[in-house]
Protein backbone atom coordinates (compact mmCIF):
# COMPACT_ATOMS: atom_id res chain seq x y z
CA UNK A 1 0.00 0.00 0.00
CA UNK A 2 1.35 3.44 -0.94
CA UNK A 3 2.25 5.62 2.04
CA UNK A 4 0.02 8.55 2.89
CA UNK A 5 1.26 12.10 2.56
CA UNK A 6 3.03 13.29 5.71
CA UNK A 7 0.46 16.00 6.32
CA UNK A 8 -2.18 13.26 6.65
CA UNK A 9 -0.72 12.30 10.04
CA UNK A 10 -3.42 13.23 12.60
CA UNK A 11 -2.51 16.18 14.80
CA UNK A 12 -2.89 14.26 18.10
CA UNK A 13 -0.44 11.67 16.73
CA UNK A 14 2.00 14.37 15.63
CA UNK A 15 1.87 16.08 19.01
CA UNK A 16 2.52 12.80 20.84
CA UNK A 17 5.79 12.04 19.02
CA UNK A 18 8.59 12.06 21.61
CA UNK A 19 11.48 10.82 19.51
CA UNK A 20 12.84 10.51 15.97
CA UNK A 21 15.01 7.63 14.80
CA UNK A 22 16.62 8.32 11.44
CA UNK A 23 18.62 6.46 8.83
CA UNK A 24 21.63 8.42 7.55
CA UNK A 25 22.47 7.62 3.91
CA UNK A 26 20.00 9.20 1.50
CA UNK A 27 17.61 9.99 4.36
CA UNK A 28 19.62 12.50 6.36
CA UNK A 29 22.22 13.00 3.64
CA UNK A 30 21.78 14.06 0.02
CA UNK A 31 24.07 12.60 -2.64
CA UNK A 32 26.53 11.61 0.06
CA UNK A 33 26.65 14.97 1.84
CA UNK A 34 25.18 16.06 5.18
CA UNK A 35 23.79 19.49 4.39
CA UNK A 36 23.52 22.42 6.77
CA UNK A 37 19.71 22.36 6.77
CA UNK A 38 19.53 18.66 7.69
CA UNK A 39 22.11 19.03 10.44
CA UNK A 40 20.28 22.09 11.78
CA UNK A 41 17.08 20.03 11.78
CA UNK A 42 18.79 17.50 14.07
CA UNK A 43 19.75 20.35 16.40
CA UNK A 44 16.22 21.74 16.40
CA UNK A 45 14.76 18.34 17.22
CA UNK A 46 17.17 17.82 20.11
CA UNK A 47 16.58 21.35 21.41
CA UNK A 48 12.84 20.67 21.39
CA UNK A 49 13.35 17.86 23.90
CA UNK A 50 12.78 15.00 21.45
CA UNK A 51 14.94 11.89 21.59
CA UNK A 52 17.15 11.77 18.47
CA UNK A 53 18.97 8.59 17.41
CA UNK A 54 20.52 7.88 13.99
CA UNK A 55 20.05 4.22 13.01
CA UNK A 56 22.57 3.40 10.30
CA UNK A 57 24.54 0.79 8.43
CA UNK A 58 27.64 2.95 8.72
CA UNK A 59 30.73 1.69 10.59
CA UNK A 60 31.90 1.87 14.17
CA UNK A 61 34.55 4.44 13.30
CA UNK A 62 31.94 6.84 11.96
CA UNK A 63 29.57 6.15 14.85
CA UNK A 64 32.19 7.02 17.45
CA UNK A 65 32.38 10.47 15.86
CA UNK A 66 28.59 10.78 15.52
CA UNK A 67 27.93 9.87 19.16
CA UNK A 68 30.51 12.38 20.36
CA UNK A 69 29.99 15.27 17.95
CA UNK A 70 26.44 15.31 16.61
CA UNK A 71 23.37 16.66 18.45
CA UNK A 72 22.01 13.16 19.13
CA UNK A 73 21.27 11.00 22.15
CA UNK A 74 22.95 7.89 20.72
CA UNK A 75 23.63 6.10 17.45
CA UNK A 76 22.90 2.51 16.37
CA UNK A 77 25.50 1.37 13.81
CA UNK A 78 26.38 -1.40 11.39
CA UNK A 79 22.70 -2.33 11.06
CA UNK A 80 22.40 -3.10 14.77
CA UNK A 81 25.85 -4.43 15.64
CA UNK A 82 26.09 -1.92 18.51
CA UNK A 83 24.84 1.28 19.99
CA UNK A 84 27.06 4.12 21.16
CA UNK A 85 26.28 7.13 23.30
CA UNK A 86 28.39 9.85 24.82
CA UNK A 87 28.12 10.44 28.56
CA UNK A 88 28.86 14.13 28.89
CA UNK A 89 28.97 14.06 32.69
CA UNK A 90 31.52 11.24 32.74
CA UNK A 91 33.32 12.49 29.60
CA UNK A 92 33.36 9.07 27.97
CA UNK A 93 31.88 7.13 25.10
CA UNK A 94 29.74 4.15 26.10
CA UNK A 95 29.39 1.28 23.65
CA UNK A 96 27.17 -1.79 23.82
CA UNK A 97 27.75 -4.58 21.26
CA UNK A 98 25.14 -7.08 20.16
CA UNK A 99 27.83 -9.78 19.73
CA UNK A 100 30.77 -10.26 22.11
CA UNK A 101 34.39 -9.51 21.21
CA UNK A 102 35.42 -13.17 20.88
CA UNK A 103 32.65 -13.86 18.37
CA UNK A 104 33.49 -10.72 16.39
CA UNK A 105 37.16 -11.72 16.23
CA UNK A 106 36.27 -15.24 15.10
CA UNK A 107 34.09 -13.84 12.33
CA UNK A 108 36.72 -11.56 10.79
CA UNK A 109 38.55 -14.27 8.84
CA UNK A 110 35.22 -15.57 7.53
CA UNK A 111 34.23 -12.08 6.40
CA UNK A 112 37.52 -11.63 4.55
CA UNK A 113 37.07 -14.91 2.66
CA UNK A 114 33.46 -14.11 1.74
CA UNK A 115 34.50 -10.65 0.53
CA UNK A 116 37.08 -12.20 -1.81
CA UNK A 117 34.46 -14.62 -3.15
CA UNK A 118 31.97 -11.83 -3.83
CA UNK A 119 34.50 -9.59 -5.57
CA UNK A 120 35.55 -12.49 -7.81
CA UNK A 121 31.95 -13.42 -8.63
CA UNK A 122 30.53 -9.93 -9.16
CA UNK A 123 32.71 -7.76 -11.43
CA UNK A 124 32.36 -4.08 -10.60
CA UNK A 125 31.56 -4.63 -6.94
CA UNK A 126 34.05 -3.36 -4.35
CA UNK A 127 34.64 -3.33 -0.64
CA UNK A 128 32.98 -0.26 0.81
CA UNK A 129 35.53 2.49 1.40
CA UNK A 130 34.52 2.52 5.08
CA UNK A 131 35.17 -1.22 5.57
CA UNK A 132 38.41 -0.61 7.55
CA UNK A 133 36.36 1.16 10.22
CA UNK A 134 33.84 -1.67 10.68
CA UNK A 135 33.81 -4.01 13.66
CA UNK A 136 31.18 -6.64 12.83
CA UNK A 137 29.91 -6.58 9.26
CA UNK A 138 30.95 -6.76 5.63
CA UNK A 139 29.88 -3.91 3.35
CA UNK A 140 30.00 -4.35 -0.41
CA UNK A 141 29.71 -1.17 -2.47
CA UNK A 142 27.35 -1.39 -5.42
CA UNK A 143 26.96 2.31 -6.25
CA UNK A 144 28.65 4.67 -3.76
CA UNK A 145 32.19 4.77 -5.20
CA UNK A 146 31.65 2.40 -8.15
CA UNK A 147 29.44 2.50 -11.21
CA UNK A 148 25.94 1.38 -10.21
CA UNK A 149 25.53 -2.37 -10.58
CA UNK A 150 22.42 -3.89 -12.17
CA UNK A 151 19.82 -5.13 -9.71
CA UNK A 152 20.53 -8.78 -10.56
CA UNK A 153 24.17 -8.31 -9.53
CA UNK A 154 23.10 -6.77 -6.23
CA UNK A 155 20.88 -9.82 -5.74
CA UNK A 156 23.85 -12.08 -6.46
CA UNK A 157 25.81 -10.42 -3.64
CA UNK A 158 22.90 -11.04 -1.28
CA UNK A 159 22.67 -14.68 -2.39
CA UNK A 160 26.37 -15.34 -1.75
CA UNK A 161 26.16 -13.81 1.71
CA UNK A 162 23.08 -15.83 2.60
CA UNK A 163 24.69 -19.04 1.32
CA UNK A 164 27.33 -18.55 4.01
CA UNK A 165 24.71 -18.16 6.72
CA UNK A 166 24.96 -14.39 6.89
CA UNK A 167 22.13 -11.95 7.31
CA UNK A 168 22.18 -9.63 4.29
CA UNK A 169 20.49 -6.28 3.80
CA UNK A 170 20.50 -3.86 0.87
CA UNK A 171 20.90 -0.17 1.65
CA UNK A 172 20.80 2.66 -0.86
CA UNK A 173 24.56 2.27 -1.47
CA UNK A 174 25.85 -1.01 0.03
CA UNK A 175 24.95 -4.63 0.62
CA UNK A 176 25.71 -5.35 4.27
CA UNK A 177 26.18 -8.85 5.64
CA UNK A 178 26.85 -10.10 9.15
CA UNK A 179 26.76 -13.10 11.47
CA UNK A 180 24.42 -12.65 14.40
CA UNK A 181 20.75 -12.53 15.28
CA UNK A 182 20.35 -8.76 15.38
CA UNK A 183 19.21 -5.92 13.16
CA UNK A 184 18.43 -2.21 13.38
CA UNK A 185 15.24 -2.84 15.33
CA UNK A 186 16.57 -5.27 17.93
CA UNK A 187 19.43 -3.00 18.96
CA UNK A 188 17.23 0.08 18.97
CA UNK A 189 14.92 -1.79 21.33
CA UNK A 190 17.94 -2.72 23.49
CA UNK A 191 19.12 0.89 23.71
CA UNK A 192 15.67 2.17 24.60
CA UNK A 193 15.26 -0.41 27.37
CA UNK A 194 18.75 -0.22 28.88
CA UNK A 195 19.39 3.52 28.72
CA UNK A 196 16.05 5.33 28.51
CA UNK A 197 13.94 2.73 30.36
CA UNK A 198 11.48 2.85 27.47
CA UNK A 199 9.42 -0.21 26.54
CA UNK A 200 9.51 0.36 22.79
CA UNK A 201 6.89 -2.30 22.10
CA UNK A 202 4.44 -0.41 24.29
CA UNK A 203 5.46 3.06 23.07
CA UNK A 204 6.17 2.50 19.40
CA UNK A 205 3.44 4.96 18.36
CA UNK A 206 5.26 7.81 20.08
CA UNK A 207 8.38 7.42 17.91
CA UNK A 208 8.93 8.16 14.24
CA UNK A 209 11.45 6.22 12.21
CA UNK A 210 12.59 7.90 8.98
CA UNK A 211 14.28 5.90 6.24
CA UNK A 212 14.60 5.20 2.54
CA UNK A 213 15.71 1.65 1.64
CA UNK A 214 15.26 -2.12 2.14
CA UNK A 215 17.51 -2.35 5.21
CA UNK A 216 14.99 -0.06 6.92
CA UNK A 217 12.18 -2.58 6.39
CA UNK A 218 12.11 -3.94 9.99
CA UNK A 219 11.71 -0.38 11.27
CA UNK A 220 8.99 0.49 8.77
CA UNK A 221 7.05 -2.61 9.78
CA UNK A 222 7.43 -1.98 13.51
CA UNK A 223 6.66 1.73 13.82
CA UNK A 224 3.07 2.66 12.93
CA UNK A 225 4.15 6.25 12.24
CA UNK A 226 7.25 5.49 10.18
CA UNK A 227 8.07 8.02 7.48
CA UNK A 228 9.85 7.48 4.20
CA UNK A 229 11.62 10.30 2.43
CA UNK A 230 10.39 10.56 -1.15
CA UNK A 231 13.19 8.46 -2.66
CA UNK A 232 11.91 5.38 -0.80
CA UNK A 233 9.61 4.76 -3.78
CA UNK A 234 12.65 3.53 -5.76
CA UNK A 235 12.62 0.44 -3.52
CA UNK A 236 8.85 0.02 -3.22
CA UNK A 237 8.95 -3.45 -4.81
CA UNK A 238 11.61 -4.60 -2.33
CA UNK A 239 10.06 -3.46 0.94
CA UNK A 240 7.28 -5.73 2.17
CA UNK A 241 5.83 -3.09 4.52
CA UNK A 242 6.24 0.46 3.32
CA UNK A 243 6.26 3.34 5.83
CA UNK A 244 2.91 4.80 6.85
CA UNK A 245 3.80 8.27 5.55
CA UNK A 246 6.01 9.82 2.89
CA UNK A 247 7.53 13.26 2.44
CA UNK A 248 7.22 15.34 -0.71
CA UNK A 249 10.97 16.00 -0.82
CA UNK A 250 13.75 13.45 -1.16
CA UNK A 251 16.74 12.70 1.04
CA UNK A 252 17.94 15.46 3.39
CA UNK A 253 15.26 17.89 2.25
CA UNK A 254 12.68 15.25 3.12
CA UNK A 255 14.11 14.95 6.61
CA UNK A 256 13.93 18.74 7.04
CA UNK A 257 10.30 18.56 5.88
CA UNK A 258 9.60 15.93 8.56
CA UNK A 259 11.20 18.02 11.30
CA UNK A 260 9.33 21.15 10.22
CA UNK A 261 6.10 19.17 10.36
CA UNK A 262 6.77 17.74 13.82
CA UNK A 263 7.83 21.07 15.29
CA UNK A 264 5.06 23.15 13.73
CA UNK A 265 2.90 25.05 16.27
CA UNK A 266 0.33 22.87 17.96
Amino acid sequence: MRPASLDAMPDPVRRAIRGVLVDIDDTLTTRGKLGAAAYAALERLRASGRIVVPITGRPAGWCDHIARMWPVDAVVGENGAFYMRYDGAAHRLIRRDAVDADARAANHARLDAIAREILAAVPGAALASDQPYRSADLAIDYCEDVARLPREEVDRIVTIMQAHGMRAKVSSIHVNGWFGDYDKLSTTRLYMREVLRVDLDAERASFVFAGDSPNDAPMFAFFPNAVGVANVVAFADRIATMPAYITRAASGAGFVELVDFLLAPR
